[in-house]
């Protein structure tokens, strides 16, 4: 010692960093006496152990994770250090170390954080923190029923969103958000991204694998996916698995659904009563054979559902990982028709160096068989057909009179059993992440995803088949491949400075779709029917025109964006948020290839202000306002603005002639360029608020809007002297919507045993066409709904013009009978007639418009039985019902079958079948939609968590004073409110399922 201290520390005590040196060392002396280790566990409220918690020392800065058991260990600097423990979706928690060598904690789950976190475009917020509107929907709020579509699960949740949807397995629901604001049918869908994919399948999901979905409404929130997000931005995030420990769930239902109404059509009998009343007779034997045959009854049928879903999940401290495969059988009520579909998905999380790194990969395949039959002919045929004659002829053929005109011309039943399609659809998703945390709130993700959609279309009419008379057998196949590919990058900076709050995006976002790549083929005349569609080698046409080529050219589509958001927090009672998307498309034209989709927003947090605490009756109130533009690109390829060569089509077939000895098609222009089309551009204004009383006992929004679409896309005539053909696609025309959306939640009664919370949403939406002219490209109108029926194949039922709604009806007057029981109609001029009128003497008549779609849902809870039910509607709206009016046709009540509503007509009426206002019918409605029963059994056994048994209802009953099938008619497209012998009926289900978590 004393040689150390001549060596080294006499020398420095010369200077005076002698005195610092040996400063430092005392002071020292007491801190490495005080650090120490401590170590600990912790766990869940349910003394599960919890992997991955952030466990920080604040003195000395220190900081580690929880293992697969919930175990840590940590240094800190003494009894005066404190160790805070931190997890998402659970409340934070700090400890002071004092005399403890050991600290074991039990963390909470954070309720309120896990309702209120929000996805919103590359990110998540909170809802306080939100300046758009956005709606989140979580699981337990979900739709319970035979769900084919993940979309039936907001039927009535969403303020502003309406969701329709037929009887039929096979169809897509109409989703409409704020109203219609495009002319293009197939174009006005909401956006969807499913887990950060944007323009994923829906399809895809199997609804028990949903954890929530977000519906982003107003431009200011979903701008951020610029030319695509006209709609509404529908944000699905599906289930990962919790920290924790290993969950395995399984759940089923079985079902069975009948047609829940069907239109009163007369039995043979009634038939023949009324036509002797009014001096007629069937012909016998071809019209009449004695039958009494109820062909509804015959088609329809009570169908039995089915539906499994077993998925897997778990959590170690660096990774997450899961499976789930779920099976829906659902059998149509409609004879030879169903869907099946069986849904597989696994993924992986992993994490690197304390959570820096951090990736992702998802795998999802969806493998579905629709089968179905030819609807457009069976759906009027099931009506119309005479119930005088039988289905089988004596030797058990189906019985036939092709000479029968009228409707409803062919026997029913053979149309179910001589014609069916198949169709197998397979989609694949495969989406991988990469985040990297680069800096202190400087986040860096890379996000790819391919997804391939193959489609494989077959269809038969067999050698019985009325719709393919002497062909001796017609096949269609077809093979298409869709192909979308994604990548995507972005930066996200969040960080805080005192009362500042900053987060920043900047991102770049490449997207390829290539589509109908295949062919298809029609051919007939096979020697039996034996093999269907199959090896259609084995058909023998004999003629060239008796093998056509689909028309579906193969199309690839690019588009490019940078996108940017900032969002800005002051005391976290000023909120402002701004973006803007950049994005560039290859289906628009050379001269409008990019366009710029800003939006800014901002929000005052009043009860954040001092003065709102001499209000405690206030829990929540805070003011929004927003504008954004967002796009429309639907519905186009990248041939959309090109000047586009094809087959001539003549007297609606093909042109052919003969060159140098072979048969040609004559090729020539099909579409004209336009190298100024883009994108259509729908600005929305937003203001908002939300309100909470009685701390957070009554919630709720209210937001107005003032949605404007402009460069509305549609076609216009030119003349051929200056273009190849005679029409174009042109930017011309605008839309404007505007309402208001309510949307109440209470927790109306919350005891320790009875709980009871209620949820009331309901909206108006106006609707007018404001333009369909400019300078270059006049139209005054746009005729839509050509219905046809007797007589009136040339006439419309819709209007599109200047100043009207989008669905508004265009018909003739009923003036009422004459005095010989013929029905009038009023003419153009005023006067009356009792002959069918001009198309010039249509007149508007209402529209098909709801002026106000709701929904009110409640939930009971009492010990360990819930009940919940819903009960949706519109009001305000107008249903032309053509069926009913095709069907009040007395005069050829010997040819065809009537529905009770006839025998109160005239049989002298020769005009009662023509479509008018006298069938324009209210179709507001009131349905209990939802009823569910359940008892949860939580058994005192470790391994098994929860237990649930279950019956639902679906579609009780329904007040309305609309006389056809179901009033929820087709609320989109261009031509709504039409109910045209093509409804394919609603049905009544009752479910029996069960839920079990271990």
């Amino acid at each position: 010692m004393k040689k150390l201290y001549n060596d080294f520390f006499k020398p420095l005590c010369k200077h005076r960093l002698c005195g610092v040196l040996l400063l430092l060392l005392i002071s020292a002396v007491p801190a490495f006496a005080q650090e120490r280790t401590v170590t600990g566990t912790v766990t869940d409220e349910t003394r599960q152990a919890l992997p991955g918690v952030t466990v920080t020392a604040k003195n000395s800065g220190r900081g580690t994770i929880t293992d697969a058991n919930g175990n840590f260990s940590i240094r800190v600097s003494g009894g005066t250090d404190s160790v805070k423990f931190a997890m998402i979706s659970f409340t934070s928690q700090s400890l002071v170390v004092g005399g403890n060598s050991t600290l074991n904690v039990s963390l909470q789950p954070d309720l309120k954080q896990l309702k209120d976190v929000v996805v919103i475009g590359y990110g998540t917020s909170t809802k306080k923190d939100l300046t758009g509107a956005i709606t989140t929907v979580k699981a337990e709020e979900f739709n319970v029923g035979v769900l084919t579509t993940p979309a039936q699960l907001l039927q009535g949740k969403v303020a502003g969103l309406n969701v329709t949807k037929s009887g039929d397995p096979n169809a897509q629901p109409t989703v409409l958000l704020r109203g219609p604001s495009t002319l293009r049918t197939g174009a006005q869908t909401p956006f969807y991204v499913i887990d950060g994919v944007p323009g994923a399948s829906i399809d895809l999901l199997a609804p028990a694998d949903i954890e929530s979905i977000d519906v982003l409404k107003d431009a200011s929130a979903t701008a951020i996916y610029g030319s695509r997000a006209a709609n509404g931005v529908i944000i699905v995030t599906t289930r990962r698995s919790k920290a924790g420990q290993s969950r395995l769930n399984y759940s089923a239902y079985a079902a069975t659904e009948n047609v829940s109404k069907q239109i009163d059509m007369l039995s043979g009998d009634e038939l023949r009563e009324y036509l002797r009343s009014n001096g007629q007779t069937l012909i016998p034997v071809l019209n009449d054979d004695g039958s009494n045959t109820n062909w509804q009854k015959l088609a329809l049928k009570r169908s039995y559902s089915q539906n499994h879903n077993l998925s897997y999940g778990g959590a170690s401290a660096t990774a997450e990982y899961g499976a789930s495969a779920n099976f829906l059988k659902n059998d149509g009520i409609l004879k030879n028709t169903s869907l099946e579909r069986t849904i597989l998905k696994g993924y992986i999380n992993q994490r690197f160096f304390d959570n820096r790194l951090k990736l992702n990969i998802t795998l999802t395949n969806s493998q579905t068989t629709n089968k179905d039959v030819v609807q457009q002919a069976i759906l009027p045929a099931i009506l119309f057909y005479l119930p005088t004659v039988s289905p089988f002829n004596p030797d058990g053929t189906y019985k036939e009179f092709y000479n029968r005109t009228g409707s409803g011309t062919l026997n029913p039943l053979s149309l179910i059993d001589n014609n069916f399609i198949k169709v197998d659809n397979n989609k694949t998703l495969i989406n991988g992440s990469a985040q990297v945390d680069i800096l202190r709130g400087l986040k860096f993700t890379l996000n790819g995803s391919v997804q391939r959609d193959q489609n494989n279309y077959n269809r038969y009419y067999n050698s019985a088949s009325g719709l393919a008379v002497n062909f001796n057998g017609q096949a269609n196949r077809s093979s298409n491949l869709d192909k979308s590919t994604v990548v995507e990058s972005f930066l996200n900076y969040d960080r805080e400075f005192g009362s500042h709050d900053i987060k920043l995006l900047a991102g770049y976002s490449f997207q390829e779709n290539r589509t109908s790549d295949g062919f298809g083929v029609t051919t007939q005349n096979f020697s039996n029917d034996y093999l269907t569609y199959n090896n259609l080698f084995l058909s023998n046409p004999s003629l060239l025109s008796q093998i056509s080529f689909n028309d579906n050219p193969i199309s690839t589509l690019r588009i490019l964006s940078y996108y940017g958001r900032a969002q800005y927090q002051y005391k976290k009672r000023y909120l402002l948020q701004a973006s803007l998307r950049n994005d560039g498309s290859s289906a628009f034209g050379i001269n409008n290839r990019w366009g710029l989709f800003p939006a800014v927003s901002g929000g005052w947090q009043i009860i954040e202000e001092d003065f709102m605490k001499k209000l405690p009756v206030f829990s929540d109130l805070k003011l929004r306002v927003g504008y954004g533009v967002s796009g429309n690109s639907e519905g186009f390829n990248a041939f959309s603005s090109l000047l586009v060569y094809g087959t001539q089509i003549v007297n609606g077939s093909s042109s052919k002639f003969i060159y140098n000895g072979n048969v040609t098609n004559a090729i020539g222009p099909v579409r004209n360029d336009n190298p100024n089309l883009k994108w259509e551009s729908t600005a929305t204004t937003n203001f908002g608020l939300d309100f909470g009383f009685f701390k957070d006992r009554l919630t709720g929004s209210v937001d107005y809007y003032i949605k404007k679409t402009s460069d509305l896309i549609t076609s216009y005539n030119v003349s051929t002297t200056q273009f190849f053909t005679n029409t174009i696609n042109a930017n011309v025309g605008d839309i404007k919507n505007s309402g208001i959306e309510v949307t109440l939640n209470a927790k109306a009664v919350a005891t320790k045993d009875f709980r009871w919370t209620t949820s009331l949403n309901f909206s108006h939406n106006k609707n007018v066409v404001e333009r369909l002219s400019d300078e270059i490209y006049a139209l005054n109108f746009i005729q839509t709904s050509q219905l046809g029926g007797k007589g009136q194949s040339g006439n419309y039922s819709q209007i599109i013009q200047p100043g009207y709604p989008i669905g508004t009806f265009n018909l003739w007057h009923y003036l009422g009978k004459n005095e010989r029981g013929v029905s009038t109609y009023q003419k153009a001029d005023g006067s009356t007639t009792a002959a069918q009128p001009l198309t010039t003497d249509a007149m508007i008549a209402g529209n098909a418009q709801p002026k106000l779609v709701y929904g009110f849902s409640n939930t009971f809870n009492y010990k360990n039985f819930d009940l919940n039910f819903l009960v949706r509607g519109v009001l305000g709206n107008k249903i032309l019902n053509a069926t009913l009016a095709n069907l009040n046709n007395p005069v050829d009540s010997k040819i065809q079958n009537i529905p009770r509503f006839t025998l109160n007509e005239s049989y002298n009426d020769i005009n009662g079948y023509l479509i008018s206002d006298r069938f324009l019918e209210s179709g507001s409605y009131l349905r209990l939609d939802n009823a569910t029963l359940g008892y949860s059994i939580k058994p005192k056994v470790q391994s098994i968590k929860n237990i649930r048994l279950y019956l639902t209802a679906n579609n009780l009953f329904v007040i309305t004073k609309y006389r056809g099938i179901d009033p929820e008619i087709n609320a989109g497209g261009d031509i709504p409110g039409v109910d045209n012998n093509n409804f394919y009926p609603k049905t009544r289900t009752f479910i029996f399922g069960l839920n079990a978590s271990f």
